[in-house]
């Protein structure tokens, strides 16, 4: 079957989540969030904020570097960093708010492995007495309804309600075909911008979790977009890459099916991580979970069925990350694609961070 499919329907659809500031999707560029750590100019609407993990060899996030040891390129061209903040265990919450997002996604994902899910995040929220290191929240999406649990730090109190909230079975399965998976998708994406809308009203970092194999990712031969359908596509690639930087929302995906997942269907996201520069280039797939995640400087998560242990390699990313900016140089156009890159002035260290913004939007 060949079909033209406009993917983003739900974008422009005003969704009523429980537990979620009752608005529709913004129309319009999302402010930035004050941040503690960023001294205003008098011109700011150039100003790219970047939150930054340094790993060594091992993986483990780096504490302990200063300004000069980071290089920003911006489409390979060096760029002056303008402010700098270093965030370790030591910093105070309250003056760098940072919170985590777990969301347990019962419309991609079968019930048996939501199941499984269900049992490996109480094993993580009840451990160490319930004490958890960063205000987190939870967020059960099924494609009847949505809703986020207030942040918290008390483990217990989240896997309790994890508990009495049944996801149930899933009204949109396989069996439905192309537009039964449209219909994921679609719910999908406009859970994700109704989250971003909401978070982006509060300040500081964001860890966002989403447990799932991700939506279908709707490219390939059988599927043809048209001319129109790509304007609108490319507009919302746009959009969504915009607003996650804005609200300093950082991305990671957690496949539940780990290793028992088909090798193929696991890396298929590869091919479309390479930033989108115009309608020309994009594909549905460009919107994937796994996609988003790895662009916003997350992590893709799909070799292990140790949701406890992945979970907790998430949080990892909190315990020392830099926060950094710079101008943006002059657009020749709209929407233009710059490719970013941070690079560390020692040796055995990878920085990790956004992979390109759009200038000019």
């Amino acid at each position: 079957m060949r079909a033209a499919f406009p993917v983003l329907t739900a974008f422009f659809c005003c969704f009523s989540l429980p537990g979620f500031a009752q608005q529709a999707a913004p129309q319009s560029p999302v402010t930035p969030p004050a941040e503690g750590a960023t001294t205003p100019t008098k011109d700011t609407s150039r100003r790219i904020t970047l939150d930054v993990v340094v790993t060594d060899k091992s993986g483990k996030p780096v504490p302990g570097l200063q300004q000069q040891d980071f290089i920003i390129l911006d489409d390979k061209q060096p760029q002056t960093i303008l402010t700098f903040h270093a965030t370790d265990e030591t910093s105070k919450t309250d003056e760098l708010p940072l919170q985590v997002i777990l969301l347990v996604d019962a419309v991609n994902t079968s019930f048996h492995s939501v199941g499984y899910e269900r049992l490996q995040l109480d094993k993580f929220l009840r451990q160490n007495g319930g004490e958890l290191p960063i205000p987190t929240s939870l967020v059960l999406l099924t494609d009847t309804s949505q809703g986020q649990t207030p942040s918290t730090l008390d483990g217990n109190v989240l896997a309790s309600s994890l508990d009495s909230n049944q996801s149930g079975l899933r009204a949109i399965g396989r069996s439905q075909g192309f537009y039964g998976a449209a219909d994921r998708v679609d719910i999908s994406l406009g859970t994700l911008e109704k989250l971003i809308s909401h978070l982006a009203t509060q300040p500081g970092r964001k860890l966002l979790i989403w447990l799932s194999p991700g939506w279908p990712l709707l490219s390939g031969p059988e599927v043809e977009l048209s001319a129109k359908d790509r304007e609108w596509l490319f507009r919302n690639v746009v959009n969504l890459s915009t607003e996650l930087r804005e609200a300093r929302i950082t991305l990671y995906s957690i496949d539940p099916l780990g290793m028992d997942d088909a090798m193929g269907r696991r890396f298929y996201y590869e091919s479309f991580l390479k930033g989108v520069g115009s309608a020309n280039q994009v594909q549905n797939g460009n919107l994937g979970l796994q996609v988003i995640a790895a662009q916003t400087g997350g992590q893709v998560l799909n070799s292990s069925n140790d949701i406890q242990r992945l979970v907790a390699s998430c949080l990892a990313d909190a315990k020392a990350f830099y926060t950094l900016s710079f101008d943006s140089p002059p657009a020749d156009h709209p929407n233009e694609y710059h490719s970013l890159q941070v690079k560390i002035g020692k040796p055995g260290l990878t920085a990790r961070t956004r992979t390109g913004y759009y200038a000019q939007r």
